[in-house]
């Protein structure tokens, strides 16, 4: 049976995590920033049904990528002194993952928003 308690207790944790991260995090205000620009274009150009669920799922690749980024961060920061060779490799590749996720968003934004703006520019 769930306990809703224990719901509540997990959701604040989860809460909490996140506006740590967005403290701390400079790429992740930058995101979520550019996540609200999206919000507002989509909003003017009333785009459609499937337009704003692709875009909500390349919005939260984005962020969730770069929370797990900051967390795999605090991870190898903690095990430096001991495998300080794998470390910056760590890194490197999760800081890869955040930019094919922002790459594709990029990509996905551009052939939602393109036709709105051409005809826009048109007129």
């Amino acid at each position: 049976m769930i306990k809703i308690s224990r719901l509540f207790k997990s959701y604040s944790y989860a809460v909490k995590g996140l506006f740590k991260t967005f403290r701390e995090e400079q790429n992740l205000k930058i995101q979520i920033f550019a996540s609200l620009l999206v919000l507002v274009l989509g909003i003017y150009f009333r785009i459609s049904r499937l337009e704003w669920a692709v875009l909500t799922l390349v919005v939260c690749l984005v962020l969730t990528a770069e929370i797990t980024n900051s967390a795999v961060e605090r991870i190898t920061d903690v095990l430096k002194p001991r495998i300080n060779a794998y470390v910056k490799e760590i890194k490197d590749i999760m800081a890869a993952a955040v930019l094919l996720s922002s790459i594709a968003a990029i990509i996905a934004g551009v052939i939602i928003f393109l036709p709105y703006i051409l005809e826009i520019i048109k007129k």
